[in-house]
């Protein structure tokens, strides 16, 4: 995976955070009586939830979060 490839720590967590800029998460937006309604949004990740990442070759990319989700992207706009 293109995350793996570097070994200094600090350009593996430029490069996390990138991925992670990505992506969206989607969650359940909650009521004022504190439950679902039924509708999602989409929430950005944080690089300290991305535990790993790959970018295809047709440029879609793909976030593993340290939750285990897999969250899609692309880098192109």
């Amino acid at each position: 995976m293109a995350g793996n490839q570097d070994a200094n720590p600090s350009t593996k967590a430029l490069i996390k955070a990138d991925a992670a800029k990505l992506v969206k998460r989607e969650v359940p937006i909650v009521g004022d009586n504190g439950k679902p309604t039924g509708k999602m949004r989409k929430v950005e990740v944080g690089a300290d939830e991305v535990l790993d990442f790959a970018v295809r070759d047709d440029g879609a990319v793909v976030v593993v979060t340290v939750d285990g989700k897999k969250l899609f992207g692309s880098v192109k706009a």
